[in-house]
């Protein structure tokens, strides 16, 4: 049995990296006043396909759907901003006192796509959501956060990408442009492409098969059609950006894959040599009218989701190398049958006091179990015979030095943690 093409295996040695990552995320978060939202794994069909739209690539090829016991039509989620929509909806969240609504998640996503490196059926969202203001610095405040994640992770090698795709009427006016531009040449387009054309003329900018077609390079941009006060609220972000020192490229033909987006949004790129040719880190954006969409009352949103596996893979390119502790506290060696006793209750007891502990489960010698602790790499060994059990005292070895005390057993847990909460200053 092996596990389902396009799935990982996360195990120890690596699951250490993505918990730190998580923390760090989770830590910045807190800082920026986002709470945690847990939605379900799955929901109604009818959700993402109100909420990401009919004619996305994720609604129309690569969602996992199926029919439950009861005959209704369920899809494992493919993205988080629709859920945390539907419960912000649901559970009247626009209803509490402090607005806006901040909040972010992590958690696993499905989607049925060819795999590859840093791109897996089921992968892991890292993303945040704001609901509820129309403020341009809430634009700022939000790339601002994917980035200061990025870098405090320790990544140099990244680009903010951002565009405008304006209000209702802008995009109006640049979709019929759109379709003007492409419609001479809607028999070289590809499939996808020319039914694009008709139903959102937009997503054609957004296409890997067509991206290298000669009409692709004078293709009407966006910012040529935004109103007054769609081409203001632009500026407005790209001020605060500025304000807080945070460059930017903008590029007329970004457009993100979902249909729900308008005004600002926004792409993190790496640039590091080996990154793969998928260089996209993070993406997001402004999706005014999607909880109407959702059934919930006139309310602004704008956020940004990454994938913990491309974040790894960027850390690995750029030779980043987490800080990440991964020697044990204490390894107890036992000899004999009463020692091995005591040393059951040795352990129990040093846990209970916050030490991390392990002992030998195999009756291993002497010998064996000093092996075992130098693996773990433990930085403090405790000796426990029969004759020292007799006697009350025990043996503690510091790993690093050498140097080896005799202590009573009583002593010996206040003692670890003397030691090692001095070792931590």
């Amino acid at each position: 049995m092996r596990a389902p093409r396009g799935t990982q295996d996360i195990l120890p040695g690596t699951s250490e990296k993505w918990q730190f990552v998580e923390r760090k995320l989770m830590d910045i978060c807190h800082r920026y006043n986002y709470k945690e939202i847990r939605t379900p794994i799955f929901e109604h069909t009818e959700l993402f396909q109100r909420g990401v739209g009919d004619t996305t690539d994720i609604v129309q090829k690569e969602m996992y759907t199926f029919e439950d016991r009861g005959g209704r039509s369920i899809t494992l989620r493919p993205e988080g901003t629709a859920s945390t929509v539907r419960s912000f909806v649901q559970n009247k969240l626009f209803g509490l006192p402090n607005q806006p609504t901040k909040l972010f998640y992590i958690g696993p996503m499905f989607r049925y796509e060819r795999p590859q490196q840093g791109r897996l059926r089921q992968f892991v969202q890292f993303g945040i959501e704001a609901l509820g203001s129309n403020d341009p610095s809430i634009d700022a405040e939000v790339m601002g956060l994917a980035m200061n994640a990025y870098e405090e992770l320790g990544l140099k090698s990244l680009t903010l990408v951002m565009n405008s795709l304006g209000d209702k009427d802008s995009r109006e006016a640049h979709k019929q442009a759109l379709i003007d531009h492409f419609s001479p040449h809607r028999e070289e387009l590809c499939a996808d492409c020319q039914v694009r054309l008709e139903q959102n003329p937009l997503r054609v900018l957004d296409c890997k098969k067509d991206k290298d077609h000669p009409a692709m390079a004078d293709a009407p941009s966006i910012l040529d059609y935004l109103n007054d006060e769609s081409r203001s609220y632009f500026e407005k972000v790209k001020a605060h950006l500025d304000r807080m020192g945070i460059e930017y490229v903008i590029d007329p033909n970004l457009v993100r894959g979902l249909d729900y987006y308008n005004h600002t949004a926004f792409e993190i790129m790496s640039r590091a040599e080996g990154f793969g040719a998928i260089t996209t880190l993070s993406g997001g954006g402004r999706y005014n009218g999607l909880v109407e969409d959702i059934g919930g009352p006139e309310t602004s949103g704008i956020g940004f989701a990454l994938s913990i596996e491309r974040l790894l893979m960027a850390l690995e390119a750029e030779g980043v190398v987490l800080p990440i502790e991964e020697a044990l506290d204490c390894y107890i060696v036992s000899l004999g049958e009463k020692a091995e006793e005591a040393s059951v209750r040795l352990t129990h007891q040093l846990r209970q006091a916050g030490v991390q502990v392990d002992k030998d489960y195999l009756q291993r010698k002497m010998k064996g179990q000093f092996k075992s602790a130098d693996r773990l790499n433990a930085k403090y060994v405790v000796v426990l015979g029969d004759r020292e059990i007799e006697q009350n005292a025990v043996s503690v070895k510091d790993m690093e030095t050498g140097q080896q005390e005799e202590l009573p057993l009583e002593e010996v847990t206040e003692f670890l943690k003397k030691q090692l909460a001095g070792g931590k200053d």
